[in-house]
């Protein structure tokens, strides 16, 4: 292989560290998963893996990626490395009927079989007679298949037992346990739960300390981040596992939170009073009717909601977006800007309402209310529809129900971004039926139309849809490359008139237009491109050394999207390997509260990413972003410590923000405008049923700006304490922890390793046994510190006026302290000789002994304490934890009050780097 083609170094590795000739204990070859950050070049290093397999005999190997338009990165890849004769066969090109006779051809009976991972639930009834794609694909591998399957951006396989693809790719492998499974992303486990598709790494199942998958995940969930961190070290230490990361070097970032102008508030304002109002009617309406309770009825319209306020958030950044832009083109840079939603289904809805004209530019905020006011008003037609057979429900209690499930809103934003609200499941809920009278229906009939016309009239304020509104400002399609999935745009003429046009050419198809704009770009025709999800995966637009455009990149980020994978893949299309220039990278987040919403999503699920796919939470670290990650345990707490202190049911440390006017009650008001709170006969009123930080993340997008500003600052405010509360009492998770960072005095004494039985083979755990030796300080506490007893540290000058702190337990700290703050709380001490002396004693010697009086209770019970003292021994485990997590927890938990272990590195004296839980 080294002889035949043209690999890197970092390629080779990969291939050679491949695990396929283990066997797992249900018989099934031992898979590899290739977790390289974007753009470290997955592609060749999957090119490589096949021409091996190739050249050992295996001529058929499957590959599965995300879109077909990637067949030709595959066929690049292949032609790169020196094997241009492995033909690459397009699967969606032959018809299920003819597939069998097609690839029973001798020029195609071998070679790379390339398919999305849609076409593996593709089927047809031709001939009365069911056929499906992954029979026809069983069929071509023949029985025994040994080859390769290759998941490329294996994530788009992850909730396998969910969905009807991912089960396929299950389905799959299981159909072919011989085959060399490849699972090939940079985000293939976002979070753990999406693993469950990674079923030949041999985590779970016999021979594991985790029978089955759910075993895993609940072990995992239950102890977050750092359980993650545990699981990729391990993975990486059994050979299953290898994921490298692109340097940051010569990368920038940067947020620019951008402030609202006027004329956007009041628009904003009177959107927010208007839904606000649309609620209320809806309720009315759906009491009316005995459908307070449908699930689907509010599920469509908090999806809506959310919808509608993320348009405007990103309308919000336009204008800013643009100005920045074009200071980066004339400095000679080139601009990539990436969007989520492309708002095509509004424009689809009005071009058949128009019978395919179209002369103005469209509101997709406004398309999206009048969407749902059409469709999902309650009337006594929709309740007829819901209730299809003729049950009836015991008369409802009183309680007005405006719960999504919580789930709606997320999952409808995950989904495709140009899909209708319309996309959310119905949950045939029991309605009653009664004879209403045509009063009554005339009446919510009327209503229906009060609020159509309302949102009309704000329609002529709303903002644009944002794609071709940056299409315009730019300069029209003929200054920008487009790499969308939408079909058609509404673009300006030179005349100044408006139409509609499909984004086809005359020589080039819809299928093959992204291609082509890309190619545009990287030649230089184009300086501006646009990117949403259909465009996030594979492809490259970094400053290539093989293209004409070498200009830098300036990503810039308009519309975060949902999750962290794709993000990661979005932000990797203008980073990767070959380029001549690192990338810029700049978020825009506005000053609307409600927005942080989606950068704490992403926050959260780069953290969780990063830990899960490096084994450190820090490897996608986010910077600027992660103070936006609010779904973890302290901002479930930080909510309902808000809430119950608005309700008035408890006594709030942290007061409410100054400037708001009306304090509680108006936050009270605001709370019930977005649906957070619920009025029951019974209780009064109460917090609304599964009210968790996503939903108040979302739903706080449809208060006025100044209240929800307001609102969300009390909030953060709690988180703030709670986690600052947190670490002064020593229970915050820091993740991986540098143990004595800065400190080179760091001795290795004894290590024993320990053998453990595993699948998919044996693997050792390393006890090692530590000693740090703090040897700096030189300054005397004048506070009474720990009851009158004082403490030496010592203080070396840093940066202008700030002093680096040495203390002698636990060495360099991580901040620096103001000159003025160390000489209020510390004085300097003249007298070397005694503070040496008193060190000397502190070496072996815990505080308690030399700061009073010689006495210690834990040293009088005959027991050890090392508070304080400068000689410090760690016990740390290292290798395949994994395998002896549980018992080992079960032990430290039998000996200590808790069987949480930290997970640490160190550096010892002779450079060894270690990395392991510490206890």
């Amino acid at each position: 292989l080294i002889l035949y083609c043209m690999l890197k170094v970092i390629h080779f590795y990969s291939i050679q560290h491949l695990q396929h000739e283990v066997i797992l204990q249900n018989n099934q070859r031992a898979g590899f998963l290739i977790g390289d950050g974007a753009g470290v070049g997955k592609g060749r290093t999957v090119a490589g893996i096949i021409l091996e397999n190739y050249l050992k005999g295996r001529k058929k190997a499957l590959w599965f990626s995300v879109s077909n338009d990637l067949k030709y990165d595959a066929e690049r890849d292949l032609q790169d490395i020196g094997a241009p004769n492995i033909q690459v066969h397009a699967l969606n090109k032959v018809t299920i009927t003819v597939f069998s006779q097609h690839y029973g051809d001798t020029a195609t009976s071998e070679g790379v079989l390339f398919a999305t991972y849609s076409a593996l639930i593709g089927e047809s009834q031709a001939g009365g007679q069911l056929r499906t794609r992954l029979k026809q694909i069983l069929d071509w591998c023949e029985p025994g298949f040994d080859g390769v399957i290759i998941f490329d951006e294996c994530h788009k396989a992850k909730n396998a037992t969910s969905t009807k693809m991912g089960k396929a790719v299950l389905d799959l492998q299981n159909k072919l346990p011989s085959a060399r499974v490849v699972y090939a992303s940079a985000t293939g486990a976002s979070e753990p739960k999406n693993m469950i598709y990674m079923s030949r790494l041999g985590i779970w199942g016999e021979g594991t300390p985790f029978r089955t998958f759910d075993d895993f995940l609940h072990a995992i969930e239950k102890r977050g981040v750092g359980a993650m961190e545990i699981v990729a070290m391990d993975m990486k230490v059994s050979g299953m596992y290898i994921a490298r990361q692109l340097s940051f070097s010569g990368v920038s970032f940067r947020i620019e939170e951008i402030s609202l102008d006027e004329d956007f508030k009041l628009v904003y304002n009177k959107a927010a009073k208007l839904w606000a109002e649309a609620l209320v009617e809806f309720m009315e309406a759906a009491d009316e009717l005995c459908m307070s309770s449908t699930k689907s009825l509010w599920g469509q319209f908090w999806s809506s909601h959310q919808r509608f306020f993320k348009y405007l958030c990103i309308a919000a950044k336009v204008r800013c977006l643009v100005e920045l832009a074009k200071k980066e083109l004339e400095a000679g840079k080139c601009v990539v800007i990436g969007l989520q939603s492309t708002g095509e289904a509004r424009t689809r809805e009005v071009l058949d309402e128009n019978d395919g004209h179209l002369d103005r530019f469209v509101s997709a905020a406004e398309g999206v209310f009048q969407s749902l006011v059409l469709k999902h008003f309650p009337s006594e037609k929709q309740m007829r529809e819901k209730g299809a057979g003729n049950k009836r429900k015991r008369e409802l209690s009183g309680v007005i129900n405006i719960s999504d499930d919580s789930s709606t809103e997320s999952d409808v934003l995950d989904s495709d971004s140009n899909s209708s609200p319309d996309s959310v499941q119905d949950n045939n809920d029991d309605v009653i039926f009664v004879d209403q009278t045509s009063y009554q229906m005339a009446r919510l009939e009327e209503k229906k139309q009060g609020l159509l016309n309302k949102i009309a009239e704000l329609g002529k304020e709303l903002p644009l849809n944002t794609l071709d509104e940056l299409i315009d400002k730019f300069g029209g399609p003929e200054q920008v490359s487009e790499m969308t999935g939408r079909k058609g745009r509404v673009v300006r003429r030179p005349d100044g008139s408006v139409q509609y046009e499909s984004r086809a050419e005359q020589s080039h198809t819809i299928d093959q237009i992204n291609i082509k704009e890309k190619d545009r770009f990287m030649n230089g025709e184009k300086l501006v491109a646009i990117i949403s999800e259909a465009a996030s995966s594979g492809i490259s637009l970094q400053a290539d050394r093989r293209v004409k455009n070498q200009r830098r990149r300036v990503h810039m980020t308009l519309e975060l999207p949902w999750s962290a994978d794709r993000a990661i893949q979005q932000f990797g299309r203008t980073h990767r390997s070959n380029q001549v220039t690192a990338p810029e990278y700049i978020f825009l987040i506005s000053e609307l509260a409600g927005e942080r919403r989606f950068a704490s999503i992403v926050a959260k699920r780069l953290e969780s990413l990063g830990a899960l796919t490096h084994g450190d939470r820090r490897a996608t670290e986010s910077r600027d972003l992660s103070k936006y990650n609010f779904e973890n345990k302290y901002g479930t707490k930080a909510l309902d410590k808000t809430t119950k202190a608005i309700l008035g049911q408890i006594e709030s440390k942290v007061p409410p923000p100054q400037d708001y006017p009306g304090g509680d009650a108006m936050f009270f008001r605001g709370k019930l405008d977005v649906g957070m709170l619920c009025s029951q006969s019974r209780l009064g009123i109460s917090t609304e049923k599964d009210c968790n930080i996503s939903k108040f993340l979302n739903r706080i997008l449809g208060l006025e700006v100044h209240k929800q500003n307001s609102l969300f600052q009390y909030f953060t405010d709690n988180f703030d304490y709670l986690i600052e509360k947190d670490k002064k009492e020593g229970k915050y998770d820091m993740g991986i922890l540098d143990l004595a960072p800065g400190n080179d005095q760091i001795y290795e004494e004894t290590q024993e390793k320990f053998l453990t039985a595993g699948n998919p083979q044996d693997g050792q755990v390393i006890l090692y046994k530590v000693s740090i030796f703090f040897k700096t300080c030189l300054c005397l506490s004048r506070l009474q510190l720990r009851g009158n007893y004082p403490c030496v540290l010592l203080a070396v000058q840093g940066q202008e006026r700030n002093m680096i702190i040495y203390k002698p337990n636990i060495g360099k700290q991580a901040q620096t302290e103001s000159l003025e703050n160390l000489q209020h709380k510390y004085r300097k001490v003249d007298l070397p000789d005694l503070v040496l002396a008193k060190l000397s004693q502190e070496i072996l010697t815990c505080m308690h002994v030399s700061c009073r009086n010689g006495r210690c209770k834990k040293v009088d019970e005959g027991q050890e304490c090392l508070m304080g003292t400068r000689l410090r021994q760690y016990h740390m485990l290292c290798g395949a934890l994994l395998r002896v997590w549980k018992r080992v927890s079960d032990v430290v938990a039998d000996i200590t009050s808790s069987s949480i272990l930290q997970i640490v590195r160190l550096k010892t004296k002779d450079s060894s780097k270690q990395v392991g839980e510490s206890t």
